[in-house]
């Protein structure tokens, strides 16, 4: 009979340290709540120092596929908490994260989720996220998206929910569900992100904030008093991910 050989693994990406991706999943391993997963994970990083631009890549250098577990910026920090849960593996973390990161899961540059709108609709369509920003209490948004200068400018509309309303709206939040917020900048979508957690009667804010140098966890109405924003989009994770379809 024909030896039958085991194709060879793709190379992991840059700065990547699957033994610490391994002990991550170690506490999960028996978890099946999608919910309990993301706590426990994104618990892990709490700490972890904030990282500016930990991304590899433009629109005049190769994008390079890149993924750090000891370091984050606010979308990574989401992005790296969201395919842990999803994955049963290293490897499949690794393949649910280059997903998640870039539309249709191609690494350049121009396929990367720049803005959090599209970040949305991509894996949206992917089915690793459904919006949850919907109904009476919405609101519409326009933006023109011109941050980014290599991009092409182009103009989005997208709902999401007033910061006064977060009374109404705390009891639809989920562990886990991920947060957006909505910039007042006429040129940007979304300014910040992160992962919610009920704490009691309250809910609990888990982000890599910049201002305070890492990855902290907070009381969301605290950071809503603390900051400016046009609204709030509220996004549950399905739980799917490449091993289930």
């Amino acid at each position: 009979m024909p030896k039958i050989t085991k194709a060879p693994r793709p190379p992991y990406p840059q700065h990547f340290d699957p033994a610490l991706a391994e002990k991550i999943l170690n506490p999960v391993r028996d978890v099946h709540a999608l919910s309990e997963r993301m706590r426990v994970i994104s618990g892990q990083f709490l700490g972890c120092p904030y990282i500016v631009n930990p991304l590899i890549g433009s629109a005049h250098a190769p994008e390079v596929f890149t993924v750090s577990l000891q370091g984050f910026d606010c979308v990574t920090y989401i992005e790296t908490v969201l395919a842990l849960a999803l994955a049963d593996s290293v490897d499949q973390f690794v393949e649910t994260i280059r997903r998640i990161r870039y539309k249709h899961g191609h690494v350049d540059w121009k396929s990367r989720n720049h803005y959090m709108t599209d970040w949305i609709r991509n894996n949206a369509r992917a089915g690793f996220v459904r919006n949850m920003t919907q109904g009476s209490a919405a609101v519409r948004k326009t933006r023109t998206l011109s941050t980014i200068e290599d991009l092409p400018h182009r103009i989005v509309t997208f709902p999401c929910f007033p910061k006064r309303l977060l009374p109404r709206i705390k009891q639809r939040v989920a562990d886990g569900d991920l947060i957006f917020f909505a910039s007042t900048r006429r040129r940007l979508d979304v300014f910040h992100a992160g992962l919610l957690f009920h704490d009691g009667d309250q809910i609990t804010l888990r982000h890599a904030s910049r201002s305070q140098g890492g990855v902290v966890e907070q009381p969301l109405k605290a950071f809503l008093k603390q900051n400016r924003m046009a609204g709030l989009i509220a996004v549950r994770p399905t739980g799917q991910s490449p091993s289930r379809g």
